[in-house]
C-alpha cells in the first residue's frame, strides 16, 4: 500500500463535470493497493493518516493532526502509485492490485478513518476519470507506504 498525503485549504473532485466530493481544510489522500498487500495494513494507514501531525499550530510548528483541526479528508483511489518506471519510459502497473480487491480495501480504509478516528471522509469514484482541483497548503506532501 502507498499513500500520497497532501495538506490542503480546500479541494473539489469532479467526474464528467459534476462535483462528486468537496472538502474544506484537511487532507487529500491518494491511495494505492498493491498486489499481496495484507488487509491488516489498513489499520496502520488509517491510524497514521488520522493522527499524522502535519498541520501547523499557533507557534508555526507542525504539531496538529487532521483530527485536531476538525479537518476533512478527500480519499482518492490512485492505482498509478504502483507504477514501476525502472525500465523504459512507459510505467508498468503490474504491481497494482486487481480492481475488485483494490476497491474493497479503498472503501474499508475510508470506513476505518471515519469510524475508528472520527474524521469525515469524502471519496472519489473508483476507476472514474476524476478531475481534482486543490489548493495545497505549505506545500506539505508526505509519502506513506508499507515498505
Amino acid at each position: 500500500m502507498k499513500a500520497v498525503i497532501q495538506v490542503v485549504n480546500h479541494a473539489t473532485l469532479k467526474v464528467d463535470g459534476n462535483v462528486v466530493s468537496k472538502i474544506g481544510q484537511g487532507l487529500v489522500v491518494y491511495f494505492c493497493v498493491e498486489k499481496d498487500d495484507k488487509e491488516e495494513l489498513l489499520d496502520y494507514f488509517a491510524k497514521k493518516i488520522s493522527n499524522m501531525r502535519i498541520f501547523v499550530d499557533s507557534n508555526d510548528k507542525m504539531n496538529l493532526s487532521v483530527k485536531d483541526i476538525g479537518g476533512e479528508i478527500l480519499l482518492v483511489s490512485q492505482f498509478t502509485l504502483a507504477g514501476d518506471c525502472e525500465h523504459g519510459n512507459r510505467p508498468s502497473f503490474i504491481g497494482a492490485e486487481l480492481p475488485e480487491r483494490a476497491n474493497t480495501l479503498y472503501e474499508k480504509l475510508g470506513f476505518k478513518i471515519e469510524n475508528d478516528f472520527g474524521v469525515s471522509v469524502s471519496r472519489g469514484i473508483f476507476g472514474a476519470d476524476m478531475k481534482i482541483t486543490q489548493e495545497n497548503s505549505g506545500p506539505i506532501t508526505i509519502i506513506l507506504n508499507n515498505k
